[in-house]
């Protein structure tokens, strides 16, 4: 059993910066691809970024690549997106989850957190 927890949402304005945190309890995270994924109002749910259990692979979005890096920490069971250079369309619900399958797809994840808002101001 694995348990997200999701903090570092708020507001900022367009070029500013966030860093988004996922702290996860239970014994099996390390054994578990990560990934964060966000939802718009009216959106279906879309991946932003992921990382493999090891944290030596990971993928981005189109839309965040160059922008947004994600990584984790074992020691602290935690882990980051760090967004840079944010835009409008940015705006969303962000959600960490844990998969043991493909971590692009969301349909795959065996675990979620609750969520946490990013609102980025023009």
């Amino acid at each position: 059993q694995v348990q997200l927890v999701e903090s570092g949402g708020g507001l900022v304005q367009a070029g500013g910066s966030l860093r988004l945190s996922c702290a996860a309890s239970g014994r099996t995270f390390w054994s578990y691809a990560m990934g964060w994924f966000r939802q718009a109002p009216g959106k279906e749910r879309e991946f932003v970024a992921g990382i493999n259990w090891s944290g030596g692979s990971t993928h981005y979005a189109d839309s965040v690549k160059g922008r947004f890096t994600i990584s984790r920490d074992f020691a602290k069971n935690t882990v980051y997106l760090i967004m840079n250079s944010l835009k409008p369309e940015d705006t969303a619900v962000y959600y960490c989850g844990a998969t043991r399958n493909n971590y692009a797809v969301a349909l795959g994840y065996d675990y979620w957190g609750q969520g946490t808002q990013v609102t980025v101001s023009s």
